[in-house]
């Protein structure tokens, strides 16, 4: 979100600044046409840096982060986004509607994950487990399934086997919901507090 309005508002600031560093240099101090129009391309590209920076410092200082710190959440995210690729690409390969939907589920729950860290990297840590075993657990045993499962002849070791890993794949999701849930735990606390105050509030005006 933050690089969407480092965009905008940069643009917002760097145009302006572009037009009257133009102005200003060919009338008030009457030079050429291209040498206003590099000034004030130079001055336009100056100052969407400096907004960019700042922005991304505000962004830093907001979620408790620094430089190094967000470059590393980045990568995970980044890998992690990869990852979910993989996922979505194996649901092409199932049939089972039943299963379907249940790979479907869970990968809503995973990108949920990734888009609350992406809006809030700080979240990463609360999330360790999931970027770092669970994820990685989930698409390992979809893509594992599909290996099977595309077979065009199965034993009953195998079909053994497809049985046990759509249980586990079941379980996984339950996991990854609770890291979901261990994730938007201070939110969570945070609207029950709210909810019991106003509560609390309504019930003492009433006496």
């Amino acid at each position: 979100m933050y690089k969407f309005l480092t965009v905008v508002i940069g643009l917002l600031i760097a145009i302006p600044v572009m037009s009257m560093i133009w102005l200003a240099s060919f009338f008030a101090f009457d030079l050429s046409f291209w040498y206003s129009s590099g000034l004030s391309l130079l001055g336009a590209v100056l100052a969407y840096w400096v907004v960019s920076v700042s922005i991304f410092h505000r962004f830093l200082k907001k979620n408790q982060l620094n430089r190094k710190e967000y470059r590393y959440i980045r990568k995970n995210l980044t890998d992690a986004k990869r990852k979910i690729h993989r996922m979505q690409k194996a649901l092409f390969s199932i049939r089972e509607m039943a299963f379907l939907k249940e790979i479907f589920e869970l990968i809503r729950v995973i990108r949920k994950i990734q888009q609350v860290t992406k809006k809030e990297p700080r979240r990463f840590y609360q999330g360790e487990k999931f970027y770092f075993s669970h994820l990685d657990s989930a698409v390992e045993l979809t893509e594992k399934y599909v290996l099977l499962y595309s077979q065009p002849k199965k034993n009953s070791e195998m079909e053994k086997t497809l049985y046990e890993t759509r249980h586990t794949i079941g379980e996984m999701k339950t996991t990854i919901e609770k890291d979901l849930y261990h994730i938007l735990s201070n939110d969570i606390e945070q609207l029950q507090f709210e909810i019991d105050f106003t509560k609390y509030t309504t019930e003492a005006k009433r006496y």
